[in-house]
């Protein structure tokens, strides 16, 4: 079986990693593995796990994009995947407006995945547009079914997104070598208990709750605040507000911002408690699940994916809704006698993965 995802770039991200996971997989399995995007720092590891990887600007929100319907015909006639994977919206309709000329006879089938609670709009219908459409959570599901109910309910399949046990182990602690490097670089940290907000800073994570929150906790001085993320170009003038605001509360030396990591399982790993924040629900959340699987206590607000999660792994950690007062009553309890977490995670890598290829499998074996 031969593969084609496609998605706008490969730099970061939930989607971009879950494309790398299945691209991986395909290749043990046998299959090959093709992804089309505009390119990014993730491009050598996705070839380096055995997929190739076609550059083109698919992911520019332009009407230019469309000039490369031309390119994106060929591309597909002369490759023949079996299967075509839209994966974000922008690439999507190009994709599409291109397949769905092609010849139904030859053409690849078409899965697309919902993996967030776009806004509701004839343009994010085109991810429903899939003689397959994957949902990332129950969730998401609801979302499309409220939403765009003339997407056959035949055509959806819940493929919840996953975490490596083996990569997240219960219990991992990072190594002595690890703490002193990122002590050194963060010594307000030292001897400390860290409460994290993982998530690219964009005005959606929560990081306003997250200094309210952290104001009414300063009264103990054995807590420390990271956000753990960094912006994009579009978004400097936000972290700006942000950097503001945690001087404005008193809190810079309480609460310190670390950028991108690529030690976020580590950071993760040391942390006290994991928080989640999000002032729109989470289509599914992989960071608070990649917390729970390491064994660390999660608090998120009880919406969407995230609610999921929480509902059978850490009941203890839901939060009201988009409410930092009603939820720092929860929070403290978890800081002073935090419930274990529990080793039983269905939401597993390679259950997705499996998911994914089932879904494949299902189309090809009726072509």
């Amino acid at each position: 079986m031969k593969v084609l995802q496609v998605l706008p770039e490969l730099n970061s991200g939930g989607v971009e990693r879950g494309t790398l996971e299945l691209g991986a997989h395909l290749i043990r399995q046998g299959h090959e593995s093709l992804v089309l995007s505009g390119g990014g720092r993730l491009v050598s590891e996705l070839e380096s796990d055995g997929s190739r990887h076609i550059t083109l600007p698919v992911g520019k929100k332009s009407l230019s994009t469309l000039f490369l319907a031309r390119q994106v015909r060929a591309l597909l006639e002369s490759e023949r995947p079996d299967i075509l994977h839209l994966r974000s919206r922008v690439p999507a309709w190009l994709l599409w407006l291109v397949w769905r000329k092609l010849s139904p006879s030859s053409r690849p089938r078409l899965v697309t995945t919902v993996h967030g609670f776009y806004s509701v709009s004839r343009w994010s219908q085109i991810m429903c547009r899939g003689e397959r459409v994957i949902c990332v959570s129950e969730s998401i599901r609801d979302y499309v079914r409220s939403n765009y109910p003339t997407t056959p309910d035949e055509r959806l399949r819940v493929v919840p997104r996953g975490v490596d046990p083996a990569a997240y182990p219960y219990g991992f602690q990072p190594d002595s070598d690890w703490r002193s490097q990122f002590e050194s670089e963060f010594p307000t940290t030292i001897g400390k208990r860290l409460i994290t907000l993982p998530g690219r800073i964009t005005r959606l994570k929560g990081h306003g709750d997250f200094i309210k929150i952290f104001n009414q906790l300063k009264d103990d001085p054995s807590l420390h605040g990271l956000i753990v993320g960094g912006a994009h170009p579009r978004k400097k003038d936000y972290e700006s507000e942000i950097h503001q605001a945690v001087r404005e509360a008193g809190l810079s030396e309480r609460i310190t911002f670390t950028g991108n990591r690529s030690d976020l399982r580590e950071i993760l790993a040391v942390s006290t408690l994991v928080l989640s924040l999000t002032r729109q629900p989470e289509s599914f959340g992989r960071t608070t699940l990649e917390a729970l699987s390491l064994g660390i206590p999660v608090a998120g607000y009880a919406l969407g994916g995230v609610m999921e999660q929480l509902e059978l792994l850490y009941p203890k950690g839901l939060l009201p809704p988009l409410d930092p007062d009603a939820s720092l009553p929860i929070i403290r309890e978890l800081l002073a006698a935090p419930a274990a977490v529990t080793r039983e995670n269905p939401f597993t890598l390679q259950r997705m993965l499996e998911g994914t290829l089932e879904v494949y499998d299902e189309l090809v074996s009726t072509k």
